[in-house]
């Protein structure tokens, strides 16, 4: 199921939770009374919220997460449908309220839920719940979680979504014969071997990772509760789950993979081109075309290019550009020998990075999380690392894919100053409302992780030329996208193009780009964000500093910026010039004072 710029994995990473009420209802009673237009945007988006919650079945725990319920969402056409009457009537609302009557802080929510709201539409007009699933993100995936529950209400909550599978899978198998019958479909190339991954949950017995949650319930349960969910766990694995994923691998099996299209563009889906402006927006939340996205990624892989080549003279290697690549990518030295030598790196990098947290950050998060393995059932298709709330998740399999000079980047960018720490932020950031701590976009989000990657020159985290050549390559990696996400779907590249690009102009391993590139012919648009977004924030800093001169400093901008919350591009922009605005005059102000 696509949810548009509400990342349903995002979300599942970051889990918000609201502020106790008391401190929350104190600060509003000293707030003068909203007008009729904020009265009329808070009943609005407030409904909304709740009615989406609803939809994908997500029930509120006391301390104010969303979690999963007792069932799975329905996703039938005839859903959808009704899911597009709201969202348009919603939207017909949001324009009849007069925005010059919003203070600046509504203005922000009214944005936001805009934003938001039309990905939503917009992915349920061009049907991509007949898609349901890329090379990276699937239907069926997800499902188990990754970590012991310490309620039995939870355990119950899931045997009910469990029993639920068979209608859920049955009903996204419709959805993708009907979408193989009109031509749209995941692209068959990118797909390839994805199916192996239901594979171990058609299992019945004790190997069904299923199984293995259930076994580990914690003992404080009660050895009672523990017998009674593990028996219920064994016939439901047995007579209802695995079923229907083995029904789900025939159907892959049989007929999705052999319809499949073999095309890549997303320009050649029907309305190709329309859906495609429509993930450029999604995903980047800017009004640029593809044409445009496509010159910004040529100018920028020119610069960067530029300074990779001086960095391999400072490593001191005499050879050319692509011998320095072949050297990085075939050399011992640059790779673990066992997984917890990679992660022990990742966790020496977030500690080094901890010391100088103050230094970036006038406020720090009380909440910690850890460093995990991707789960071996996933691993083989998954990203290098990913980030969230409660853990940092690191890929081991395939250790001389995994180079180590560039492990320091992806450890800011994903743990720490990154997406664990960011999600911190949003936990414990000022009060707003629910919908804004459980709506994230792209080009915010995975632009500060990208910009947490520079910031570690300043933090002395990069110790060798490699490890900064290893920066450097990640950089790269993500302007590069610009040129090949435009390339793959808006000019016709072959998939080999792709590759051949990014092997070309970065140091990254042949196993991942060949993940990589798989990604962005199956999830038009997204890779885009992450340059644009970065690049956005870098242009923002650079004219605070410009403002400010020595008095800039970057841990308030920091901290600005992330107690902003995830906000649409153009609505970051125009905030943290709001701010820089105001500390330079903070800044003119003071010597007039000082005079006095």
């Amino acid at each position: 199921m696509k949810f548009g710029a509400l990342s349903l994995s995002v979300l599942l990473a970051l889990l918000p939770v609201a502020h106790a009420a008391a401190p929350a209802q104190t600060e509003a009673a000293a707030r003068p009374a909203p007008n009729a237009a904020t009265q009329r945007l808070r009943a609005l988006y407030e409904a909304e919220w709740q009615w989406r919650q609803r939809e994908f079945v997500q029930v509120r725990e006391p301390d104010g997460r969303w979690e999963d319920g007792d069932r799975m969402p329905s996703v039938t056409p005839q859903a959808w449908q009704a899911r597009i009457a709201y969202w348009e009537k919603a939207m017909a609302g949001l324009d009849a309220i007069p925005e010059a009557e919003l203070s600046d802080e509504e203005r922000i929510n009214a944005a936001v839920f805009r934003t938001s709201v039309a990905a939503q539409l917009n992915n349920a007009r061009f049907r991509t719940y007949e898609a349901p699933f890329n090379s990276d993100t699937f239907f069926w995936g997800g499902l188990n979680p990754r970590r012991p529950y310490q309620k039995a209400e939870e355990y119950r909550r899931l045997l009910g979504r469990l029993h639920d599978l068979p209608r859920y899978f049955d009903e996204n198998i419709a959805n993708m014969r009907a979408g193989l019958k009109r031509g749209y479909s995941v692209p068959r190339v990118a797909i390839e071997g994805r199916d192996k991954t239901i594979e171990p949950y058609a299992k019945p017995g004790a190997d069904n990772p299923f199984s293995a949650t259930f076994a580990a319930i914690p003992a404080h349960l009660g050895e009672d509760t523990r017998r009674a969910l593990q028996a219920e766990a064994e016939r439901t694995i047995r007579d209802e789950v695995a079923p229907a994923y083995a029904k789900l691998l025939r159907f892959m099996r049989e007929e999705y993979l052999p319809q499949a299209r073999t095309s890549t563009a997303a320009r050649d889906l029907p309305d190709g081109q329309a859906f495609y402006r429509s993930q450029i927006l999604e995903y980047t939340t800017l009004p640029l075309s593809a044409a445009q996205i496509h010159e910004i990624g040529k100018q920028e892989v020119a610069r960067i290019s530029a300074e990779m080549h001086e960095v391999m003279r400072k490593a001191g290697f005499k050879g050319s550009f692509a011998e320095f690549l072949a050297y990085l990518r075939s050399d011992p030295q640059f790779y673990a020998k066992t997984p917890r030598e990679l992660l022990s790196y990742s966790a020496y990098v977030t500690k080094k990075v901890d010391g100088r947290l103050e230094d970036l950050f006038t406020q720090l998060p009380r909440k910690r999380f850890t460093i995990l393995a991707v789960p071996a059932d996933i691993a083989p298709i998954y990203t290098s690392g990913r980030g969230g709330l409660d853990s940092c998740l690191m890929n081991t399999y395939d250790l001389p894919s995994r180079p180590l000079y560039t492990l320091a980047a992806l450890t800011l960018h994903e743990c720490v100053p990154g997406h664990s720490h960011q999600a911190a932020m949003a936990l414990e950031a000022p009060d707003r409302p629910d919908f804004r701590r459980q709506t994230y976009f792209s080009g915010y989000g995975e632009g500060w992780g990208l910009y947490t990657e520079w910031l570690g020159i300043e933090l002395g985290v990069y110790e060798t030329p490699y490890e900064d050549f290893g920066r450097l390559s990640f950089e790269m990696w993500r302007a590069a996208r610009l040129v090949i996400d435009t390339g793959l779907h808006e000019y016709g590249w072959t998939r080999q193009q792709a590759i051949d690009y990014l092997s070309q102009h970065t140091a990254l391993a042949p196993h991942d780009i060949r993940t990589e590139i798989d990604r962005y012919i199956s999830w038009p648009g997204q890779a885009l964000a992450y340059y644009l977004g970065y690049r956005s924030i870098r242009g923002l800093r650079s004219e605070a500093e410009t403002a400010l001169g020595e008095r800039f400093n970057p841990a308030p901008f920091h901290t600005a910026l992330l107690n902003l919350g995830s906000v649409p591009l153009p609505v970051m922009e125009r905030e943290m010039r709001r701010y820089i605005a105001t500390e330079q005059a903070k800044a003119q102000a003071a010597p007039d004072a000082a005079a006095h």
